[in-house]
């Protein structure tokens, strides 16, 4: 976004080409990273209208559809879902604390409404409700529901997900610290934070843990550790935006309520951006 909140379509493009030459497999339009929260609907369709675009079925293209209401929701996914997109991301609704029940009941009007495939995103530090392993084996069940990203960081909680869905169902890691070892455990990759700033060691670690070896993900994975908890110093986007401007990449705006990077975590964050080698 540009200094004063507007969509910065150029700083967009460039980083598509950024995500597109670095090895990511796919991006996803809309989600936390892009604030999704202060998106208007007719802002993501244009992002994700020109990112369908420019990538031209090189990656995959995701489209963040979630709200916190089931019928804004259905609405979301009904046209976002008619973009050449490949799938939908849908977070479980923030603040109102649905039961278990509500969650399914969520995802099965969600999952009818679309024409792609449905990934489910669970990520409780953020939205106030968890979904629990029982309730992601149910909506494993449901047509077109095709993955979740878990961002509990649990190798624990990722191996009791996959007892419960079926093999063709694919789990991804939300948590770049622990990314490593659910992959390790039966993860097929992750949706990341870290991979803004830093999308070709990402994939290296992630194509590594993929393909069992733990020592080589290891080690990459160590060069990345500072930028995965820096990334977190405040609150996600706020470091990943202030490193992407820092690299040239983008500018730093920014939409209230959300402010620039404190002072103090500047030096921390472009330390962690060296030794990532996201920054020379």
């Amino acid at each position: 976004m540009h200094a004063d909140g507007g969509v910065d379509f150029a700083a967009w493009a460039r980083l598509i080409d950024f995500h597109v030459e670095n090895g990511t497999s796919g991006i996803v339009v809309g989600g936390t990273t892009g604030e999704s929260a202060t998106l208007a609907d007719a802002e993501l369709r244009e992002l994700t209208e020109q990112a369908c675009a420019r990538i031209r079925g090189r990656i995959k293209v995701i489209a963040g559809a979630g709200t916190s209401s089931t019928a804004t929701t259905v609405e979301r996914v009904g046209w976002v879902s008619r973009l050449p997109v490949d799938g939908v991301l849908i977070v479980t609704p923030a603040y109102n604390r649905p039961s278990q029940e509500g969650l399914f009941q969520h995802y099965r009007a969600a999952a009818a409404a679309s024409r792609v495939p449905v990934i489910a995103y669970n990520v409780p530090a953020r939205t106030a409700v968890d979904m629990l392993p029982v309730t992601v084996g149910r909506i494993a069940q449901l047509p077109g529901v095709a993955a979740v990203k878990e961002a509990v960081a649990s190798v624990a909680r990722v191996r009791e997900i996959l007892s419960q869905v079926p093999p063709t169902f694919a789990v991804l890691s939300g948590d770049d610290a622990s990314a490593r070892e659910t992959i390790m455990a039966g993860a097929r990759g992750v949706i990341s934070v870290t991979a803004n700033v830093a999308p070709r060691a990402m994939a290296d670690m992630i194509a590594a843990a993929l393909r069992a070896d733990d020592a080589g993900a290891r080690k990459l994975d160590a060069g990345l550790a500072s930028l995965h908890e820096t990334l977190f110093l405040e609150a996600n986007p706020i470091p990943a935006k202030w490193a992407l401007a820092r690299m040239g990449l983008m500018e730093g705006g920014l939409r209230l309520p959300l402010t620039e990077l404190a002072v103090q975590f500047r030096a921390d964050l472009e330390r962690a951006l060296q030794q990532a080698g996201a920054l020379r």
